[in-house]
């Protein structure tokens, strides 16, 4: 070991050595988080996740982990259609308008880094109800690369610069993307033209997990949320995207802010999918896993109105990087799914707020509801609203404080979890469920040939930035890419050997 000060404190970690938490104590799992049976809520005594996803909110000051580059807007959302046989959320009734908030961002960039490197984009919204604040926290893509929140660490690590050199390593990428086969879907989708989008205008937005929708009589329905661009679907190529990471790295943030300066207000139409709830457990693929979607002819989107952006802020700092989202903000009429990464998110996102910005995060008047408050949150450092002298600071309390009435309460979503014993395991596979499935039905039936052209090109363009030495990880990449469609895997190596014959590759770093 070496005996320089800088290295004071470096471990020594031995290969093939067993898991431990942060006390040196042996971890239960790497990959799954316990439920309640096979499909019910992750427990709070599973202290090895809680550990890892509050350390990992405390990694950085003060910039996001991630989506650390962003901007945003202002807005209105106007519900055009009936749908309250499936919610009686106050937002969805026909003729509510919403004033509300939205934030795009890149994942995996700092917040000097260029709006068009290849990523997913953070599609953040807040709503401001009469009900409280309603948060949709979603991305550009309806599925993500993993789907238990005990592996989001992992994967945000794996995406960012790697420790020693202070550099982005693709190999990091490729070894846990070729470890880790459930993010296929999401790679391809990420590889594809819509990695790059033109504008933040011209993508669409998801809620990407599945919720709950809960009607007046209390029927209740799967749901999945889809924003569709009325601007159309645009994205840039890698080579027009390299070009523009050097001349225009603000380019998104730049065309949004332009954009409703001269009135071009971009607008969104909102569509829900509506799953029955006793369909889910024959359903071909498991309705609750994040890297999934529902087939639109199974399940076809029903319209619910529009989401309209016509306001910049008046200051960027105060009202987007102070912005606070996370679907922990639900409304009565709207619950949750047991969607092991949406659960872990609930804990996640305020927690990482009440870091980053402080506990007393959401009277910062970009998060404060519209809605009364009758709170017993108290003190705390940059407090600044307090309750009266005369109320209770306690419940419960003598002198008419205030009370929770479950009838006026919102409901979190109900399901039946499959058990009532602790499951460390993956979600339950249903009829058609493999990992590759939907990206090879992406390759082959939905993207033309310019396009799958496109994907080959752009996979090559990654993975040879990995040097060629890491012969064992390459020939994992293109098995990954051989169990999408053996044409692929074939495109990609015969593209990535020649770029290494060429000598157009990165030192490994």
């Amino acid at each position: 070991m070496s005996t320089h000060p800088a290295d004071k404190g470096r471990r020594d970690v031995q290969a093939k050595a067993p898991t431990t938490t942060d006390s040196g104590v042996p971890v239960p799992h790497d990959e799954f988080s316990a439920t309640v049976g096979k499909q019910g809520p992750q427990t709070i005594q599973d202290f090895y996740l809680i550990e890892k996803l509050a350390h990992f909110n405390r990694e950085n000051v003060p910039e996001r982990i991630p989506h650390a580059k962003g901007s945003g807007a202002f807005g209105e959302f106007e519900t055009t259609e009936d749908v309250s046989d499936i919610t009686c959320a106050g937002l969805f009734q026909k003729g509510v308008k919403t004033p509300m908030l939205a934030r795009f961002s890149t994942v995996a960039g700092e917040k000097g880094s260029p709006d068009t490197w290849r990523d997913p984009r953070g599609f953040a919204l807040k709503f401001y109800t009469q009900e409280g604040n309603y948060d949709l926290v979603g991305n550009n893509t309806p599925i993500f690369f993993i789907r238990d929140a005990i592996k989001f660490p992992d994967f945000i690590h794996s995406q960012r610069r790697k420790s020693a050199s202070g550099l982005r390593n693709h190999a990091m990428q490729w070894d846990f993307w070729t470890l880790s086969p459930e993010t296929t879907h999401q790679v391809t989708w990420l590889m594809g033209d819509r990695g790059i989008p033109k504008t933040w205008r011209h993508m669409d937005g998801f809620g990407s997990h599945t919720y709950q929708f809960i009607n007046a009589e209390g029927k209740r329905h799967w749901v999945k949320f889809h924003f569709k661009t009325n601007q159309g679907i645009d994205f840039l190529t890698a080579d027009e995207a390299d070009r523009l990471a050097g001349t225009d790295p603000d380019l998104h943030r730049e065309d949004l802010y332009e954009s409703i300066r001269n009135g071009d207000y971009p607008s969104w139409d909102l569509y829900v999918q509506v799953m029955p709830l006793e369909e889910a457990d024959g359903y071909r693929f498991n309705p609750f896993d994040l890297t999934k979607t529902w087939s639109q002819k199974d399940y076809p989107k029903r319209k619910v109105g529009t989401m309209t952006l016509n306001r910049n802020p008046d200051n960027h700092h105060a009202q987007i990087e102070q912005a606070a989202f996370a679907p922990t903000n639900i409304v009565r009429g709207i619950g949750f799914s047991p969607d092991k990464m949406l659960l872990g998110r609930i804990f996640a996102y305020p927690d990482i707020h009440r870091y980053r910005i402080g506990p007393n995060y959401t009277q910062i008047p970009v998060n404060a509801p519209i809605s009364p408050l009758s709170s017993y949150s108290k003190e705390g450092p940059m407090q600044y609203e307090f309750n009266q002298a005369e109320m209770a600071e306690y419940h419960p309390n003598s002198i008419d404080g205030p009370t929770a009435d479950p009838a006026k309460g919102y409901d979190f979503g109900e399901w039946d979890t499959k058990g009532s014993d602790i499951h460390r395991e993956d979600v339950a596979p249903h009829a058609e469920d493999t990992d590759q499935v939907q990206a090879t039905t992406l390759y082959r039936e939905v993207l033309d040939d310019a396009a799958r052209e496109r994907l080959a090109y752009n996979i090559t363009g990654h993975v040879g930035k990995i040097d060629p030495s890491e012969t064992e990880l390459l020939e994992r990449v293109y098995a990954y890419w051989s169990a999408v469609d053996p044409e692929l895997g074939d495109n990609v190596r015969k593209g990535v050997e020649g770029l290494a014959e060429r000598g157009n590759h990165r030192l490994r770093v």
